[in-house]
């Protein structure tokens, strides 16, 4: 037993000739995030403070479909949503339809801790943010040139998307404009400390009004006394297949590996959909996925650690 750590920043159609300056900064990230929560797991941190400082870090970078790289909806605003979740207790706490918070997987974990509720979302959301002290920005801080550009490609294309997805005419047989702006990144974390302690976080921006599965416990986010994982990817795939619960219900009750349990899951989710990343209680790591790409990062007590994309 020892600790382990993984992370992504969103799974989906990522051209494997993704250029070099959209490539390397997104790369550096990870390394830089993934160094952070290893330092964080040494100096003895908790792991849901662990993931909750991975995913504000993550948050934070304007390289990344959450927080401050939220994509912009056809509005030209944000809308984020996150949560989080404490594999021992099972406390968790769920935020949607977030404008101005700066980090949204903190609020997370203080609806987690300061209510009796699990989720929060929209203008109360906010109000409770701001009782609480939390950083709000005003529209200007999320507004990026990258999240301008990508806006600007998935007019153009007459479609809307994620940076790394290469647009595309929307055709007949084609998802309905309707399902969403980025049902495909996210950006979270799981980490597991010495003593078998597991926690979960994930965050992202999505379209206007529009809840994925980020939010919801069971299907973007889950965490036990067995495993935790955070999935990324087409967010109603992986609401209707209870992608996050699935892995630990697997594990639990048929006595697979993690291994095991998280290709099953993907195997059984459409092509193209889901991805996630999870740890055991015993240290163990895994990071399918059935895109093209992942970006993700992990690493193990006993010195092993990974940088990949696809």
């Amino acid at each position: 037993m020892g600790w382990a750590i993984a992370l992504h920043g969103g799974a989906g159609d990522i051209p494997v000739d993704l250029p070099t300056d959209k490539r390397a900064p997104r790369e550096a990230t990870l390394r830089r995030c993934l160094d952070l929560g290893v330092a964080a797991l040494k100096a003895g941190h908790s792991p849901l403070d662990v993931v909750e400082l991975v995913a504000r870090e993550l948050e934070n970078c304007p390289y990344f479909n959450a927080g401050r790289g939220s994509v912009l909806t056809t509005n030209g605003t944000v809308e984020m949503e996150a949560s989080i979740m404490d594999g021992t207790s099972k406390g968790c706490g769920c935020v949607s339809g977030l404008t101005t918070v700066v980090n949204p997987i903190s609020l997370a974990r203080v609806v987690m801790e300061k209510t009796p509720h699990i989720y929060l979302a929209f203008d109360g959301a906010e109000a409770f943010a701001r009782e609480q002290g939390l950083e709000t920005r005003d529209q200007s801080y999320f507004i990026t040139e990258q999240n301008i550009e990508r806006l600007k490609q998935a007019k153009e294309a007459n479609r809307v998307q994620i940076d790394y997805t290469q647009p595309q005419p929307i055709k007949e047989q084609a998802i309905p404009r309707s399902e969403g702006d980025s049902q495909i990144g996210t950006v979270g974390c799981v980490a597991v400390d010495r003593n078998g302690n597991l926690a979960s976080a994930t965050s992202t921006g999505k379209m206007v009004g529009r809840i994925g599965d980020t939010p919801v416990i069971g299907a973007g986010t889950y965490a036990n006394t067995i495993c935790a994982v955070s999935a990324t990817g087409k967010g109603e795939s992986i609401i209707r297949n209870t992608i996050a619960r699935d892995v630990a219900a697997l594990m639990e009750y048929k006595g697979l590996s993690l291994k095991d349990a998280a290709n099953q899951v993907i195997a059984n989710a459409p092509k193209g959909t889901v991805g996630l990343v999870a740890v055991t209680d015993k240290g163990d790591v895994a990071m399918p996925f059935n895109t093209t790409g992942m970006f993700r990062a992990c690493a193990v007590e006993d010195g092993h650690s990974e940088i990949a994309i696809w």
